[in-house]
Parts: structure tokens; C-alpha cells; sequence
């Protein structure tokens, strides 16, 4: 197997910085899941959508956590994080409360690369999915110049860590009654639906490539050529939309998740096989994602 060349193993040198960032707010949601406004500009002034930070979480756990960003303000010189209580550490992490300061190293990885040549965006976040998908939608939101037209799909087992409600932007495909969506991207003009297998009101019962493949059965093959799907979540979730956008011939980009130790790059730890032009190489997700072509990791 063929790896990184040495310019790609060194690209993010003089991209990751180091920052003693301050809580402005933090606020829990049901299903021990929280949104955490740091105070972090040098990270807010260079994250993209799909870009993630390594959060110090307790001074006792040497162990960062890998965090998607959600949003990023660099004028204002804040991101958010959403995060869900999965050990100690995050349930350290979720006794923050304003002013206090939070150590971390961002932005780290190769975030989601929208083109204007398919500008029908499906964005797709399963979970702790979701926040590279909220980001995502604000940036293409901000490109409306360059005529994208994204719809959000998210689908999660516990609630939303938002509250959902019914939406009034018609999408075409959608079942009769599958009409929540998250506030804010309704707020943007931007239409989503939610689903889920756990009985929420206004989902749909079932899974994110369920509504998907609806949507998608509704565009003829003029407007498929103009389709990018990107997605975040589960493995088993990204290898189904992978599936799902190979068999409508449309591009399909991924976030991978993926356990990490150092998150610069440096361990190796979360190296993942992919296809490239000259054949399989490992990669690291953490910097050399972690978002990649679909059909180069899926095959």
C-alpha cells in the first residue's frame, strides 16, 4: 500500500493552533447532549465546514476529545460545539460554565468542499453527524450568490438537540406528515426534515437515506448531474448513503468518525484504507480528512 507523500504528511503545519479559549455559554439539551460557545479566534477565523477541534476536557484526563465545529464566527471570534456525554471527560467538559477556559487545538482537518457545478446540496447528518451539516448549510447559505440550494437531512435515536418544529418550506418527495425541522436552518430559508425510528413527532419513522432516496427520485437526470451529497455520522450510516448516492450516479463527499489520540497526525492511530490513483493508501482521518470522497473510502 502506497501512503502520504512527505508535502501531503506536513500541509497542515502552520494550520493547527494551540488556544485558551473562554466558555461564553453552555446549554444542555435532553439526551446528555450539549452546545458550547468558546470564545476561540484563531480557530474561528480559520475553521471550514467539517473541520473539527481537540478539546482539553479535564485537567486529570491527559486525553483530548475530537469535537466537530457546529459554527464559527471569525468576525466575532466564537465556534460552537455539539457535544453528547459519552465518559467522564465529556461529563467533565459539561461542568463548564462561563468564563471559565477551555485548552484546545484547532482547526484541525480538510473540511467539505462544495462545488457550484452541482449546486443541488443534500446534506445528510446522522447523530453526532449533525453539527458539520449545520455549518455546512450556514456556509452555503452565505454562497447563495453562487446559486446552491441545499436540503438538510438529520436523523437521530434521542432527542434533537434542538426543538423540532413544523416546517414551512416545501420539499418535493417528502411522506405526507414528515414536517419537522430545525428551527434555525428555517430561519436561514433553508428546508430539512428530521428522522428517526423513536416515535418523534413530525419524523419520519425511519432512516436519513429513506428520505433521501425520495428526494432524489424526484429530480430527472439534468438536475442529478448538479447533485453533491455530503455526510456525517455513523460508519454504517455513511456507507448506506454511499450506496444510496452510487446507485443515483451523484458525488458524494464523507466525514469519517474515527478514535484519535494525537489528532495532528502524528500517531497514525486513525488511519483509514483508501482508493486513490495509484492505488490503496492508508490516510489519517484526523488531518488527512476527515472528509473524503465516498467512493474512495466506500468501494
Amino acid at each position: 500500500m502506497t501512503d502520504a507523500t512527505p508535502a501531503d504528511r506536513h500541509a497542515h503545519r502552520g494550520t493547527i493552533f494551540v488556544e485558551d479559549a473562554i466558555v461564553l455559554s453552555q446549554t444542555a439539551h435532553p439526551g446528555q447532549q450539549y452546545v458550547l460557545r468558546l470564545q476561540a479566534p484563531r480557530c474561528a477565523a480559520r475553521a471550514t465546514a467539517g473541520s473539527f477541534a481537540h478539546v482539553a476536557v479535564d485537567p486529570a484526563i491527559p486525553m483530548r476529545r475530537p469535537l466537530s465545529i457546529m459554527r464559527a464566527d471569525p468576525a466575532e471570534g466564537w465556534i460552537e460545539l455539539l457535544y453528547k456525554i459519552m465518559g467522564d471527560g465529556l461529563k467533565h467538559l459539561a461542568t463548564r460554565e462561563a468564563g471559565d477556559t477551555v485548552n484546545l487545538l484547532g482547526p484541525i482537518g480538510q473540511g467539505f468542499k462544495p462545488d457550484p457545478a452541482q449546486p443541488l446540496a443534500l446534506l445528510i447528518g446522522g447523530g453526532v453527524g449533525i453539527p458539520p451539516m449545520v455549518y455546512l448549510a450556514e456556509v452555503l447559505r452565505e454562497r447563495a450568490d453562487q446559486g446552491y440550494r441545499p436540503f438538510v437531512i438529520m436523523g437521530s435515536e434521542i432527542p434533537f438537540p434542538f426543538r423540532p418544529r413544523p416546517s414551512q418550506l416545501l420539499v418535493p418527495g417528502m411522506p405526507d406528515g414528515v414536517i419537522a425541522t430545525m428551527p434555525l436552518l428555517e430561519e436561514w430559508g433553508i428546508p430539512a426534515r428530521l428522522t428517526s425510528k423513536s416515535g418523534f413527532a413530525g419524523c419520519h419513522d425511519g432512516y436519513v437515506t429513506d428520505l433521501a432516496r425520495l428526494w432524489l427520485a424526484t429530480l430527472d437526470a439534468t438536475a442529478l448531474a448538479q447533485v453533491m451529497v455530503f455526510a456525517c455520522g455513523p460508519t454504517p450510516m455513511l456507507r448506506a448513503v454511499a450506496a444510496l448516492a452510487r446507485e443515483f450516479g451523484v458525488a458524494c463527499q464523507v466525514s469519517l468518525e474515527e478514535y484519535m489520540a494525537c489528532a495532528v497526525g502524528g500517531c497514525a492511530g486513525c488511519t483509514v484504507e483508501v482508493q486513490t490513483a495509484d492505488g490503496p493508501a492508508m490516510k489519517r482521518v484526523c488531518v488527512d480528512g476527515p472528509v473524503f470522497d465516498a467512493y474512495t473510502v466506500f468501494a
